[in-house]
C-alpha cells in the first residue's frame, strides 16, 4: 500500500500539468470555474461523443447528474457494465466512430474488461471512462477501489488515472485522438471521485497541443515508397497471387480502392472473419474466406499462391493453421499500419507499414506507371480458371431436403438472408453460428457485419446489436445468436424494450454449446462434458416477452420463412426468433486445430481431404 501511495504522490504531484497561465490560439477562451464532472461532459460534447453506454455507482454519480444536463448527448443505461461495453463496440464498429462506455469504481470498472479486451483484440476505438475513489483514499482498500489503470493496461492503447480537473479536457482529447488514430484501439480515463467535484477553468486544446503532449505516440500513415513500388513489381511478377484482406482495411475506409486493385490486377480476393463485407461476395474474384471454417476454395487458393499479398491483416492462427506449412510456396508483400505486426507470425518479403488505403493508393498508382512504361503482367487467367473450378465442384453444402428432418441451422441462416431488407447489418455472437453466419450470409457493403474475432467472446451479439442499431436507425439489425451465448447477456432485451431500439435477434438453439460438443464429438471420442444446455430450458418465447419483446418459435422447415416476414414486419419492439434446429449439426469445412491448412475436412469423414485433392 505505501508504494501504491508513493506512486499515487508522484502521478498527482509530478506527472500532472500545471494549468495553462495563457489561452493559446487555438483553445477557446476561458470561462468562469466548472465542476469537473460538468466539465467532462462539456469535453465529451466537443470531442463529438452523441451516446454514452453508462452504469452509475457511487464513484460516478456526479458525472450522472452532469449528464442529465446535456442536450447532446444521450445516455443509455445497459442491464450489466459488460452488456455497456459490448453496446460501445457495436456502436463503433457499424458507425466507424468511437464507442464510448461508463461505470462506477471498483466491480463496475472491472465489469469493463472484458469488452475492452474484445474492443483491443479488435482494433475497435471506444473510450472507457471509469470512476475512482477520491484521491486521499486510494491506496487504502477502500469500498469499491481497484487499480483500473494497471488491471487494463494490457488491454489499452493508453489509460489514465486524472489527479487533477485542471487535466481533464486534455486527457480526453488524447483518449480519443489516440483511439482513432494509427492502429485503433480502446482507450481508458480512470477518474476519483473528488475529481469530478473539483473547480476549474474551461479550456479547450488545439489539435497541435494534444500532439505535442504526446511526442512518442507517432502513427506512420504514409507507406515507404520504395517498398511500394518493390510491391507493384512482385504483383505484376505473381502467376497465382491472392489478395489477403483482414479487418484493417475497413478500419482505413479501404474497400473501394481494393476493389480497384483487384480489377486492375484481376487477383482472387479471400475476406477474413473481420473483413466480411470488404470485398462483395457476389463479385467474380471473390473467393470467400479463409480459415479454420472457411471455404475450401480460399483455403486452398492461399495454400497453392506464388504471392499473398496481406492487406491489414495480420496472419491469426485460425487463418495460417500449422504455421509451418501455411503458403509454403508464397513469398509475402504485408501492408499494415502496426509495426508490430510485421514479422510476428510469417516474416514478409516486402513489409510495408502504414495506412492501408493510402498504401493501396499508392500501389495503384505505382502499378499503373508500371504498365505505361511498357511492363507486362504474368498471365493470371490459368490460376483463376483452376480457383473457379474448385469453387463449383466443392461449394459450401447441406441437405435439408429429406421429408421430416430436423432444421438445419445452414437453412435458417440462407432463408433470414434472403428475407432481409438491402444493407442489413448483421450481428453475431461466437460458435457454430457465428461460422455459419460467415459462411452463408452473402455480404455486399462495408459495415454490415459485427461480431467478436480475436477474443471471441460469448454473449457479444444481443448487447453489440444494440449499440448498432443505436448508431444505425435507418439499418435493420439482426443478431444471429446461440441458446448459450444468448443466455450470458439477454437480459440487455430490457435495455432495447424500454429504450425503444428494435433488434431482431435469430437464436439457433441445438440445445448445446454447439462448437465445444462438436470438438468433443470428433476429437474426444464423444466424451461429451458441461455441454449440454437442456432442450426443455428456458422457454425463449416467454424470456422474451418476460422482458418487452415479440417471441416466436419455430420448430419446422415450413415455419421459417413465415416467421422471418412476422420478424421484419416489427419495428416497435425487440424480436426473439428462437429457431429450434438440430443438435448435432457440424460447420465444415473444417481445418482440425494444430493441423496445416492442407488437412482441411469438407466433411466428417477423414477421407474428405483426399476427396477434395484429387
Amino acid at each position: 500500500n505505501r508504494l501504491r501511495l508513493a506512486y499515487y504522490f508522484y502521478v498527482s504531484k509530478v506527472k500532472s500539468k500545471p494549468s495553462p497561465k495563457k489561452v493559446s490560439a487555438g483553445k477557446s477562451k476561458l470561462s468562469p470555474p466548472t465542476m469537473g464532472c460538468d466539465l467532462l461532459v462539456q469535453a465529451l460534447e466537443h470531442a463529438g461523443v452523441d451516446t454514452i453506454f453508462a452504469y452509475p455507482g457511487g464513484a460516478s454519480m456526479m458525472l450522472h447528474q452532469s449528464l442529465t444536463r446535456s442536450k447532446k448527448i444521450r445516455t443509455i443505461l445497459p442491464r450489466h457494465e459488460q452488456g455497456g461495453a459490448f453496446m460501445a463496440e457495436g456502436y463503433a464498429r457499424a458507425t466507424g466512430k468511437v464507442g464510448v462506455v461508463m461505470a462506477t469504481s471498483g466491480p463496475g470498472a472491472t465489469n469493463l474488461v472484458t469488452g475492452i479486451a474484445d474492443a483491443f483484440m479488435d482494433s475497435v476505438p471506444m473510450v472507457a471512462i471509469t470512476g475512482q475513489v477520491g484521491t486521499s483514499a486510494i491506496g487504502t482498500d477502500a469500498f469499491q477501489e481497484c487499480d483500473t489503470v494497471g488491471i487494463t493496461r494490457s488491454i489499452t492503447k493508453h489509460n489514465e488515472l486524472v489527479m487533477s480537473a485542471q487535466d481533464l479536457p486534455m486527457v480526453v482529447r488524447q483518449a480519443f485522438y489516440i483511439a482513432t488514430t494509427g492502429r485503433p484501439g480502446p482507450t481508458l480515463i480512470d477518474i476519483p471521485k473528488d475529481v469530478l467535484q473539483n473547480e476549474m477553468d474551461w479550456y479547450w486544446p488545439s489539435d497541435d497541443e494534444v500532439r505535442d503532449s504526446l511526442p512518442g505516440y507517432r502513427p506512420n500513415a504514409k507507406g515507404h515508397t520504395k517498398m511500394i513500388k518493390e510491391a507493384a513489381r512482385m504483383i505484376l511478377a505473381a502467376r497465382q497471387p491472392v489478395l489477403y484482406v483482414g479487418g484493417g482495411v475497413l478500419k482505413a475506409r479501404a474497400a473501394d480502392v481494393l476493389r480497384e486493385l483487384a480489377e486492375l490486377t484481376q487477383i482472387p480476393v479471400v475476406t477474413t472473419l473481420m473483413a466480411r463485407g470488404a470485398f462483395p461476395d457476389s463479385h467474380p474474384l471473390c473467393l470467400g474466406m479463409p480459415g479454420m471454417h472457411g471455404t475450401a476454395t480460399a483455403v486452398t487458393a492461399m495454400q497453392k499462391a506464388d504471392l499473398l499479398i496481406a492487406l491489414g491483416s495480420r496472419f491469426d492462427d485460425r487463418v495460417t493453421g500449422k504455421v509451418s506449412g501455411f503458403a509454403p510456396d508464397a513469398k509475402i508483400i504485408h501492408v499494415d499500419i502496426d509495426p508490430a505486426e510485421q514479422g510476428k507470425v510469417r516474416r514478409p518479403d516486402v513489409p510495408i507499414v502504414g495506412d492501408c488505403r493510402l498504401v493501396i493508393e499508392e500501389m495503384l498508382k505505382a502499378i499503373k506507371d508500371l504498365l505505361q512504361s511498357g511492363e507486362t503482367q504474368a498471365d493470371v487467367g490459368p490460376w483463376r480458371s483452376r480457383v473457379s473450378g474448385w469453387r463449383e465442384q466443392f461449394p459450401l453444402a447441406y441437405d435439408q431436403s429429406e421429408p421430416g428432418a430436423a432444421l438445419k441451422p445452414q437453412f435458417c441462416l440462407e432463408k433470414l438472408r434472403d428475407g432481409a431488407p438491402e444493407g442489413t447489418i448483421v450481428v453475431s455472437g461466437v460458435g457454430q453460428h457465428q461460422m455459419w453466419t460467415s459462411q452463408y450470409w452473402n455480404f455486399e457493403e462495408p459495415y454490415t457485419w459485427v461480431n467478436s474475432g480475436g477474443l471471441g467472446t460469448m454473449g457479444f451479439a444481443v448487447p453489440a446489436a444494440i449499440g448498432a442499431k443505436v448508431g444505425r436507425p435507418d439499418k435493420t439489425v439482426w443478431a444471429v445468436d446461440g441458446d448459450g451465448c444468448f443466455q450470458m447477456t439477454a437480459q440487455e432485451l430490457v435495455t432495447a424494450s424500454l429504450e425503444r431500439i428494435p433488434v431482431k435477434i435469430g437464436i439457433l438453439n441445438n440445445s448445446y454449446l454447439g462448437m465445444v460438443r462438436q470438438w468433443q464429438e470428433m476429437f474426444y471420442g464423444e466424451r461429451y462434458s458441461e455441454v449440454n444446455l437442456s432442450g426443455t430450458l428456458p422457454d425463449f418465447v416467454k424470456w422474451a416477452e418476460a422482458m418487452g419483446c415479440v417471441g416466436i418459435r419455430v420448430d419446422d422447415p415450413q415455419e421459417v420463412e413465415s416467421a422471418i416476414d412476422k420478424a421484419n414486419s416489427i419495428n416497435d419492439r425487440p424480436v426473439v426468433v428462437d429457431f429450434r434446429v438440430a443438435e448435432d449439426e457440424k460447420v465444415f469445412p473444417m481445418v482440425p486445430s494444430g493441423k496445416s491448412n492442407d488437412d482441411i475436412l469438407l466433411h466428417h469423414s477423414q477421407d474428405s481431404r483426399r476427396e477434395f485433392l484429387k
